[in-house]
């Protein structure tokens, strides 16, 4: 299928969709938890292993997925992804206890580390030029599906229950497995490449564990894959514990809490795009342009929280307004990092590299909630938001910086290997027409 056809559109509707609605599904717990704690009489501790739990599944199959995405058909696997996401939550919804409630929540951990084959899909149908907004544009669905989630938990949590809301949103899964099997197609490994404009590719190019391993000898990958571990500390820190700030420490009524994050929620939802946007449009005129976006935005995004939390308590409206200038720049560096791991990675392994880059931030997350609670219990929540975020945010600029050292490099090996592969391509061409006459 060629890359101007409309039909790739099609294929990033879809899977809009099912981020928004698996996004919604993933974080709906959070809605729901005081009802899942009364009904099985369980301790806020227990509770809090329920998450851990999913958490621990989700690393465990990243390099799992990776794996099977750059080595059968990534549609089928998506759908088979999708199916997990219904089957798990459904038998989660039916859980009579809480051992089994905690066994079939962490099993769908499965289906959350999935995305790699997604994103690795898409850059085969969309070229390097237009990767960032695209990524943007699907990442736009997360935090929406958070305030989706929220609104399925509290709305109709309260009328149907918990577990009815779960066999709702698990049904949906179901249905999007069957539009992803039929909606969606495999095209070949590559085919976006600038290199191979105008050529078929028919050559099949799979998963090899030589390539897979010469990843880690690919300095601005490796770079970004420590980058990976730290820049989670900020996102882990502000979902696990700044509701509990706002309360605590501002003060803020639930009401106030509500529409303070509801507005930052939305307009972090905008940074996406935005920010993989600007990241395409400083590509084309530099080949740093995407780390150069992504160092800023993070800078950027410190400074305003460091503003952010040292507004006073009682001034909501400035605190509101700050509290979304960081919510639009905190994002600007994940559509450019997913988009960079693709300019240095060879098409067949990198669901793979995604893999091991979501791996490694996965084990920042665990870290970061325990980190923020040992540093606020010496001092303050605030204290805690802004040694943590502040300092990991400067480092990762760092990072980005470092990386742009290497990146020109990098990219022109991965250019003059597709390269070659479109000359093997028309050469392989010429020979089967030569063969036919």
């Amino acid at each position: 299928m060629k890359k101007s056809s409309n039909y790739r559109w099609f294929v990033v509707t879809i899977f809009f969709f099912f981020i928004l609605l698996h996004q919604a599904d993933k974080l709906l717990i959070g809605s729901v938890t005081s009802s899942i704690i009364k009904d099985f009489n369980i301790t806020e501790v227990q509770m809090g292993w329920v998450s851990t739990g999913a958490l621990f599944v989700g690393a465990i199959f990243y390099p799992i997925w990776g794996f099977l995405y750059d080595r059968f058909a990534r549609p089928k696997l998506l759908a088979l992804a999708s199916f997990i996401w219904g089957a798990t939550t459904w038998l989660n919804a039916i859980a009579p206890t809480y051992p089994i409630f905690l066994v079939t929540r962490s099993s769908t951990g499965i289906d959350d580390s999935s995305y790699p084959g997604l994103y690795s899909l898409v850059s085969d149908y969309f070229g390097p030029k237009m990767r960032g907004k695209v990524y943007g544009l699907l990442q736009f669905t997360q935090p929406l599906g958070y305030l989706v989630g929220m609104v399925l938990g509290l709305i109709l949590g309260g009328i149907i229950g918990w577990r009815s809301v779960f066999y709702l949103t698990g049904s949906l899964g179901i249905v999007m497995a069957v539009v992803i099997l039929f909606g969606v197609k495999e095209v070949p490994r590559g085919q976006s490449e600038p290199e191979m404009d105008g050529i078929d590719v028919t050559g099949t190019y799979r998963f090899d564990l030589k390539e897979a391993l010469a990843l880690f000898k690919i300095p601005s990958l490796l770079i970004l894959f420590v980058q990976g571990f730290f820049g989670v500390f900020p996102w882990n820190a502000i979902t696990f514990w700044f509701f509990y700030y706002l309360e605590k420490e501002r003060g803020f009524s639930s009401d106030t809490q509500m529409m303070v994050m509801t507005i930052a929620v939305l307009i972090l939802a905008v940074g996406y795009p935005i920010g993989g946007s600007l990241g395409d449009y400083f590509f084309k005129r530099d080949q740093r342009g995407r780390l150069f976006v992504s160092m800023i935005g993070v800078l950027l995004g410190a400074m305003f929280l460091w503003f952010t939390l040292n507004v006073p308590d009682d001034n909501v409206l400035k605190f509101t307004i700050l509290l979304g200038f960081t919510a639009l720049f905190m994002p600007f560096a994940s559509p450019n990092v997913i988009s960079t791991v693709y300019d240095i990675s060879l098409p067949e392994v990198r669901s793979t590299a995604v893999s091991v880059q979501y791996f490694i931030e996965s084990l920042g997350a665990a870290a970061t909630p325990v980190i923020v609670g040992m540093i606020a219990r010496q001092s303050s929540y605030k204290e805690a938001f802004l040694l943590i975020c502040t300092s990991t945010w400067i480092l990762c600029s760092i990072f980005f910086f470092v990386t742009s050292l290497f990146i020109k490099k990098d990219i022109t090996k991965l250019r003059n290997i597709m390269q070659q592969r479109a000359n093997n391509e028309r050469l392989s061409h010429k020979n089967s027409l030569e063969e036919v006459g």
